[in-house]
């Protein structure tokens, strides 16, 4: 895409550009919903949707610890954003900058180093702010060494494969303390990511563990580390106990009013004193908003977030417009005084109905209207069968509330056709055995000609220090990771 500029010929650019940063629920929902409702001005080029994301699909993720346990394929955990996004022009990129008083974004793409063109520089008319937020990281010794996310599709996919590789450098070992490292795991955080990313890997690890003739289910050590006095807090604290006495009755060790002080050397301190050597350190500790939000010029509040109305609009700013994670979005429907809307997935899904609606209210010359929608409850899984659901005031538990969390999220999940691809694999895994298959090589999958050819079999990064060793030459198979590696490599 060439770069823009507002004062262009006329006649080369639409009579409406609406800029949409961001590829996620919000991102994605606001586009389809302004693609349907301007069709005809689309397609005779009245209008344009302009699409900027860095990934060129939208990641559900819902069902990101399912596909890390193996139950869904992680291509059915995304949404291609061109096939959804038919009429939109979808910008492989980086926001970097907004400069709203000249109405232009600053995009770097995929080609702006390649080429040496330079960023993009693309002029709106409407700007909708959706990028979403990162994980929240705190000054830990060794998180940026050893720590692993998991927000994304390949976090999750690289998370599976790493457990099950350290089942392998367990199983294969004659040190104790290896052993004992690689079969310790410890998740920081207890929202929704950690607690389900660690019940559904420790059903999967439990499971795998029976394929292995010298390790048990009791072999596996897994960690929940917690800064406050509870886990869930969406869901209540009679739930979010429930939740931990069904995780401490699978022997997970869950410890509440604990921080992570350091990581270093593979070792996870822990505030209370204790010391774990482990190869799995898994951060879902938070998230915080995008860093383009600091780059907007736009009002932020003390977190960070766009300041906005009710109307979804960004306060005292006209043609600006934001929602979800990126968002500080007042509740009306919340009794308590200067209550903000939850920055989940069941109100971005309905934010960007009402601020699509608002976009288009505008530029016919309507005025905007508020978003209101009171919170229905909140579903979580503990693994397979096992979950706690708060809906409609009711406290569930168990198989219904697992049911009842599968059921919502295959009812959010963009699209019939994932729909019917999710539903498809869930009927498959009740039929068959699960997949115990470790595809770590995917990270890497030139690391086996590089070394046939006489080359490095992994790419040059700052502090890399592994070499794969050649079958035969140290570790059985010749393909197990060595000591020495950050976790969630493979060869």
């Amino acid at each position: 895409m060439a770069p823009d500029s507002r004062g262009t010929a006329p006649g080369t650019r639409p009579a409406v550009r609406v800029l949409v940063v961001g590829g996620g629920y919000v991102g994605m929902y606001t586009a389809l919903r302004l693609q349907h409702k301007l069709r005809q001005r689309l397609r005779s080029g009245e209008a344009e949707i302009v699409v900027v994301t860095p990934e060129p699909y939208m990641t559900y993720q819902p069902f990101l610890p399912e596909a890390a346990a193996g139950s869904i394929s992680p291509r059915h955990v995304v949404v291609p954003l061109r096939r959804v996004l038919r009429l939109c022009r979808v910008v492989i990129g980086e926001a970097r900058r907004i400069d709203h008083a000249e109405r232009t974004a600053t995009v770097t793409t995929s080609a702006t180093g390649e080429d040496g063109s330079g960023a993009v520089h693309i002029p709106y008319d409407e700007l909708v702010l959706a990028p979403g937020s990162v994980s929240r990281t705190l000054p830990v010794p060794g998180l940026a060494d050893f720590g692993i996310g998991f927000k994304t599709v390949e976090e999750a996919i690289g998370l599976r494969n790493h457990v099950i590789e350290q089942m392998d450098i367990a199983s294969a070992t004659r040190d104790p303390a290896l052993r004992d490292a690689a079969l310790t795991f410890v998740f920081v955080g207890g929202g929704y990511a950690g607690v389900e990313a660690l019940a559904e890997l420790e059903d999967m690890a439990r499971y795998t563990s029976r394929y292995y003739h010298n390790i048990k289910p009791e072999d596996l050590r897994w960690i929940l580390v917690e800064a406050t006095g509870r886990i869930l807090p969406e869901v209540g604290e009679d739930l979010g106990g429930y939740a931990v006495r069904e995780l401490r009755g699978r022997n997970i060790d869950v410890r509440l009013d604990t921080r992570l002080d350091s990581c270093e050397d593979r070792i996870a301190v822990l505030s209370d004193g204790s010391r774990f050597p482990t190869r799995t350190l898994v951060w879902t500790a938070g998230v915080k908003p995008a860093p383009i939000l600091a780059a907007s010029g736009l009002p932020l509040t003390e977190r960070g977030r766009l300041r906005c109305t009710a109307a979804l609009a960004v306060e005292g700013t006209e043609h600006a417009w934001a929602a979800g994670d990126a968002a500080s979005v007042p509740d009306p429907t919340s009794p308590e005084k200067g209550a903000e809307t939850a920055p989940n997935a069941q109100h971005a899904v309905r934010q960007a109905k009402v601020l699509a609606d608002n976009v288009l209210a505008v530029l016919d010359g309507r005025p905007p209207t508020d978003y209101r929608h009171a919170t229905v409850g909140s579903v979580a899984s503990l693994g397979l069968h096992k979950g706690v659901a708060h809906v409609y005031g009711r406290k569930i538990k168990g198989y219904p509330a697992w049911l009842m969390h599968r059921v919502y999220h295959l009812s959010r999940v963009p699209t019939f056709n994932r729909k019917a691809r999710v539903l498809a694999e869930w009927t498959l895994a009740g039929l068959f055995k699960r997949e115990i298959v470790s595809l770590g090589s995917l990270e890497h999958p030139r690391a086996e000609f590089a070394l046939a050819a006489g080359g490095h079999p992994f790419p040059a990064q700052p502090g890399a220090e592994r070499e794969r060793p050649h079958p035969g030459d140290g570790e059985p198979g010749g393909g197990t990771p060595g000591d020495d590696g950050p976790p969630g490599e493979s060869g």
